[in-house]
């Protein structure tokens, strides 16, 4: 099997921007952490699915070799720049978006200067140490149109190329948990989640990564997303499954909490 490793993390920026805030400086550490982990499993890349780079028509993969800039957020300007320096896996990408077809998705690359990387891979690139030219990225955007078994059947399928050309890859999904943001300005050290329902949610949504219960878990996922206004409907949470093919066997959450309201954990996947 060509995985090695799996992590989740939540795509917000806060974690890198404020890490001095108590709260957004558990998040950093955990994902720094997560990073160290990353590369103690040794992979020779990282499929990345970021609910935050968003496709409309064709899945656009990542090929440009180098990716190099400062991207401002869109909700979070306020709290500063994002500059991002970022290699790319381009002949495992390019393989990827060959292999496309076979499972009814069309594709293309994406590889010209400038091209605006999102924030929430630029947040874990820059947080975790990845996308370095010795451990480059892959990364899959989040086309709107696709469901969660498609976003399985493309983790698979970066998997099975990775496989092909005997690569080992750490996999990451970038995205949070319940939706609600707080509408209000809030000083940051008096972040909570935004409705207690939604704590409860995704309390229980962890348990169930953490007990390895894949068949409770996929149970349960339409109701949460449902429910808690889930990111995406947590299409990245599939990538993971479907790039680990039934392998999950657990869970270690590393932190949970808060997000100026709605809900992030950094957890890593038992193989």
């Amino acid at each position: 099997m060509a995985v090695v490793s799996a992590f989740l993390v939540p795509g917000n920026p806060l974690p890198y921007l404020k890490p001095q805030v108590a709260g957004l400086s558990a998040f950093s550490s955990a994902m720094r952490q997560a990073g160290e982990a990353i590369k103690h499993s040794r992979p020779d890349t990282v499929l990345v699915y970021s609910t935050q780079w968003i496709a409309v028509l064709d899945e656009l993969w990542l090929t440009r070799v180098r990716s190099t800039g400062v991207h401002v957020d869109e909700n979070w300007y306020e709290f500063g720049d994002l500059p991002y320096d970022i290699y790319s896996d381009t002949a495992l990408a390019k393989a990827c978006v060959e292999a496309c077809p076979s499972v009814g998705v069309k594709a293309r690359g994406v590889d010209y200067d400038a091209f605006p990387i999102d924030t929430g891979t630029i947040t874990a690139a820059n947080l975790m140490g990845l996308g370095t030219r010795t451990l480059p990225l892959v990364v899959a955007a989040n086309n709107v149109y696709h469901d969660a078994g498609t976003t399985e059947k493309l983790a698979a399928l970066a998997v099975e190329c990775a496989s092909k050309a005997d690569k080992r890859v750490a996999v990451l999904a970038v995205g949070g948990l319940s939706g609600s943001l707080i509408r209000d300005e809030i000083d940051l050290k008096e972040d909570h989640i935004a409705e207690a329902d939604d704590d409860a949610r995704n309390r229980q949504l962890l348990k169930l990564i953490e007990s390895g219960d894949e068949k409770g878990l996929k149970a349960y996922l339409p109701e949460f997303a449902a429910k808690a206004r889930a990111d995406m409907g947590l299409k990245h949470l599939h990538w993971i499954l479907g790039a680990l093919g039934g392998r999950h066997r657990g869970a270690r959450v590393h932190h949970y909490g808060p997000l100026y309201g709605s809900g992030g954990a950094v957890v890593e996947f038992v193989l």
